[in-house]
């Protein structure tokens, strides 16, 4: 699909105007999520589980455009998130990988670097023996059941910054704690045709599955399509580190061709693949562009070479189905910021907490996702380096 190659360049022009906007809006909060309407953010003063996406977007632009304008405002957003380095939850990883060891992957920056082994070191501590993985921990950021007996796939957020620590320092039991997460996490979740169950209650005395159940989907027993985004581009990441691991490689394209058979012929998820209102529902373009950033990766990882071609292909299709179809343009009447990733379903239950209730929203996340995609498309980064 190389005759596409200039609406890579040209989506990722539209979504720089959208950071270099929020750059002037935003003064110490970090954006969560903002309307599809009027692109106002929601915001949080530590940045939540979703505050490293923002600093993730502009040390990308750092890296693309080589100004110290982005540079400077990667450091800065980067530093605000030290004050979470060390709370007790799973989730973190997601924060201090894409928001501070990007810093280190793409910029070599030093302080960043540091933070994040901070980060990663606290994480490390997280793991349980007795159920072979990190548990959720009693910080993480859900409305419901925390703490050190649950799981979800979610969790999988760990294992980048521990992949990436492990590489860093040479220790290996970073590396060996993101395995053990990785497989334990992977196995409790897959469902065996593919698809994804989102949480789990374990026994804290022998490890073993108490229920599963999925809190943010329609129903306890529904895909939730993040749960399945999350499995797919953790596993990507996990297997970029460690190849040889054949079941990984299984479940990721168990994983990887449920999602292809089940989603619309547009290519982007609904909010849940079971809600019974589909298609009079709403779509998730986050879930849709992590699952991008998945095949992208697949892309370069999967053992043949037909594989690779069909991973790579349908990663291009969707990105381009969420530029064409749900990234804010340029145009007569448009009052909107151009470059807005629009359409996301952030979470719509009625026991969501309130700062996470939005539907047809930006999510910072989704828009990180995005533009990563979209720049390992342009060529400037490899799918799997990052």
């Amino acid at each position: 699909m190389s005759t596409a190659k200039p609406r890579w360049e040209q989506a990722i022009e539209r979504m720089r105007c959208r950071v270099d906007q929020t750059l002037e809006s935003l003064q110490s909060e970090f954006p969560h999520w903002a309307e599809a309407a009027t692109g106002k953010w929601t915001t949080t003063v530590d940045g939540d589980w979703t505050g490293g996406a923002w600093p993730g977007m502009l040390w990308l632009f750092a890296r693309r455009t080589g100004s110290s304008r982005y540079l400077d405002a990667a450091r800065l957003w980067s530093s605000r998130l030290e004050p979470r380095a060390h709370l007790q939850t799973a989730f973190k990883g997601f924060g201090f990988y894409y928001g501070v060891a990007l810093g280190d992957i793409l910029c070599a920056d030093k302080d960043a670097a540091t933070l994040a082994l901070d980060a990663a070191q606290s994480l490390k501590g997280q793991y349980d023996p007795r159920l072979d993985l990190i548990p959720l921990g009693g910080d993480a950021e859900e409305s419901e059941d925390v703490g050190n007996s649950f799981s979800s796939i979610d969790s999988l957020q760990a294992v980048p910054l521990l992949f990436w620590a492990a590489e860093k320092t040479g220790e290996a039991s970073f590396a060996d704690v993101a395995a053990r997460h990785t497989t334990r996490v992977l196995d409790i979740h897959m469902r065996p045709d593919g698809s994804i169950v989102q949480s789990s209650e374990l026994n804290p005395a022998n490890g073993k599955v108490v229920r599963h159940f999925t809190h943010k989907g329609f129903s306890e027993s529904s895909v939730w399509a993040r749960a399945q985004a999350w499995g797919l581009v953790y596993a990507a990441v996990a297997l970029a580190h460690r190849p040889q691991e054949k079941r990984w490689m299984e479940q990721l394209i168990a994983g990887a061709d449920w999602w292809l058979s089940h989603v619309p012929p547009g290519l982007v998820a609904f909010w849940d693949f079971d809600d019974p209102a589909i298609p009079n529902t709403e779509t998730d373009t986050a879930a849709t562009a992590i699952v991008c950033s998945a095949l992208l990766k697949l892309g370069r990882l999967a053992p043949s070479a037909d594989l690779r071609a069909k991973y790579q292909d349908a990663g291009e299709r969707i990105a381009l189905a969420l530029i064409n179809g749900y990234l804010t343009p340029v145009g007569a009447g448009e009052t909107r910021s151009q470059g807005m990733l629009v359409g996301a379903c952030f979470n719509k239950r009625r026991d969501a907490r309130l700062r996470d209730s939005a539907t047809n929203a930006e999510t910072i996340f989704g828009s990180y996702y995005l533009l990563e995609a979209l720049n390992v498309l342009d060529g400037l980064i490899e799918a799997e380096k990052i």
